[in-house]
């Protein structure tokens, strides 16, 4: 049989090239935007990196003004032993808040690790010459200078990860523990006295252990909630933004147990970059020596709790804004 022009065998052959035709458009802008191998941006950075440098800043002075205000050089290393945690802390989450603020507008991998870094440095130099300018001239001050700048560095190099929604969520997560134990200071006392604190020492151990449980739980509990509030912002940034896909659990996790992996690094820090202040702390006297013992300890412990509780804490938030999945449609008869 002879195929005639108007026949529909004869409009087979431009059938493929149409194919062709479409299958070469270009795709739509928010699937190019939503491309998995860019990274994410993370919304209010530059807010956070000034709250974070901010907070560096007041823990900076306030250890500052509590040295200078001790009468021995005794007395002003066992103060600087004791507030070199939360410093170290500040520096971590400034140092990850300014490099999420240098970086959110790049989008090669590479460069953002680098330029990451180099925030970090920018802000741990900045530190450590503020400190060597404004603390006394001696090794306590060297100390602390040179192992906040090394946390700042090390802050800016965990913002160059490629998920920079979940590091702003850490670093949320971490200033808001960090600002609730500030206050939760204040009522450490009533506290102790509610848990049964009396002229013993036992029973006065006992009421500090269950004062620091009742804060680490109370700071996950928090850091958490930041976590999930700041990643439910950003999924709904991203999703008007440029419509790309919803964060995963696994996002959550990392945010919620993000400030007790800080706390943890922390200590890592201190025992590496301070370990001669520790040392020298330590060395005063018998109870001095007791004390930095418990006090490693209990920091050790308190990053835990804050780990396990942050964490659990955003999971189950996130598990509750799932909706039950959609039942599968049956198959078609043929």
């Amino acid at each position: 049989m002879s195929k005639q022009p108007g026949s529909s065998t004869a409009a087979e052959p431009d059938q493929p090239a149409a194919a062709a035709e479409v299958s070469e458009q270009p795709a739509p802008a928010d699937e190019a935007s939503a491309a998995p191998g860019r990274p994410a941006y993370a919304p209010g950075a530059v807010v956070l990196a000034l709250v974070a440098v901010g907070w560096l800043a007041a823990m900076l002075w306030s250890t500052r003004a509590a040295i200078n205000s001790a009468t021995a050089g005794i007395t002003a290393i066992s103060l600087s032993a004791y507030a070199l945690p939360g410093v170290i802390t500040a520096a971590l989450v400034a140092g990850a808040g300014v490099a999420l603020a240098a970086t959110n507008p790049l989008r090669r991998a590479t460069l953002r690790f680098l330029a990451a870094v180099g925030a970090g440095l920018l802000v741990g130099l900045a530190a450590a010459v503020a400190t060597n300018l404004t603390y006394a001239d001696n090794a306590t001050t060297n100390t602390i200078a040179g192992t906040t700048a090394a946390a700042a560095i090390i802050g800016g190099a965990i913002a160059g990860a490629r998920n920079a929604r979940a590091v702003g969520g850490l670093a949320a997560a971490t200033l808001a523990a960090q600002v609730f134990v500030v206050l939760f200071s204040r009522a450490r006392d009533p506290l102790s006295d509610l848990f049964g604190a009396g002229d013993t020492q036992q029973s006065m151990l006992d009421a500090a252990k269950w004062v620091s449980r009742t804060e680490s739980l109370l700071a996950g509990l928090i850091a958490g909630l930041v976590a999930f509030g700041y990643l439910t912002w950003a999924r709904r940034r991203a999703a008007r933004r440029d419509g790309s896909a919803e964060l995963r659990w696994p996002a959550y996790l990392v945010a919620g147990a993000g400030p007790g992996l800080i706390l943890l690094l922390t200590e890592v820090i201190i025992r590496i970059g301070g370990r001669g202040l520790l040392e020298l702390a330590a060395a005063l006297s018998e109870a001095d020596q007791v004390a930095q013992t418990a006090l490693g300890t209990s920091r050790v412990d308190n990053g835990i709790w804050v780990l396990f509780v942050g964490a659990l804490t955003a999971l189950v938030a996130f598990g509750r804004t799932l909706g039950p999945r959609p039942a599968e449609d049956e198959p078609a008869d043929d």
